[in-house]
């Protein structure tokens, strides 16, 4: 599968679920694939995109996290969207510099196919896709993506003189959810799933 491929199914299924859970609503966005190894998605409350007419919001799906199962990519453009749907209606839904997400975003989100978790640090935002979303993204017959970017971590870069940089040996994986303190460090990229808690785990941030 292409990358366009990807962005155009992502576009796509933004116009699908504007229709089912915010009744068009939603002004287009551009949706971009970028590395953001410690987040699966974000929104820009700035305009970073336009053309000879309009100016667009960003909704970026995380590269290294592509080849998650299709619901839980689903639940985070959907997870953006809601933040989407906060800025055109002046909803204060996040502070912390945009980082703390509030029990207004938990609600906005829960009426749109979310369950919503709390972490101390970032606040309402542990994503997954409820029954009914699953039972959506099965309906519309959309499939998982068989293709991720490895981290930057992993890689070498080779310089004028053509020598390479090590990378760095081992990364430590954490569980997102609250109640949990399971580590796991790995020399390499991996996907780990806490069976305690069905959550993916993710690199911590340092």
């Amino acid at each position: 599968m292409k990358i366009s491929e990807i962005t155009e199914f992502l576009e796509n299924a933004f116009d699908v679920l504007n229709e089912k859970y915010f009744n068009g609503e939603l002004p287009k966005v551009c949706i971009t694939i970028q590395s953001g190894k410690h987040c699966y998605g974000w929104y820009t409350t700035q305009n970073m995109w336009s053309d000879s007419q309009s100016a667009y919001r960003e909704i970026n799906i995380s590269a290294e996290y592509l080849d998650l199962p299709i619901e839980r990519k689903i639940a985070t453009l959907l997870h953006e969207m809601c933040h989407h749907l906060s800025e055109i209606k002046g909803i204060k839904s996040v502070s912390r510099n945009n980082t703390y997400h509030n029990k207004k975003f938990k609600e906005l989100a829960e009426q749109r196919g979310l369950i919503i978790e709390y972490d101390k640090r970032i606040g309402y935002s542990i994503t997954s896709p409820s029954e009914e979303l699953i039972a959506f993204v099965n309906e519309m017959g959309w499939s998982d993506i068989d293709l991720s970017r490895k981290s930057e971590d992993l890689l070498s870069f080779g310089g004028s003189s053509g020598r390479t940089t090590k990378p760095s040996s081992t990364r430590k994986y954490i569980c997102p959810h609250p109640d949990c303190n399971v580590s796991v460090r790995a020399t390499k990229f991996v996907n780990i799933l806490c069976l305690d808690h069905n959550e993916v785990m993710v690199i911590e941030e340092k």
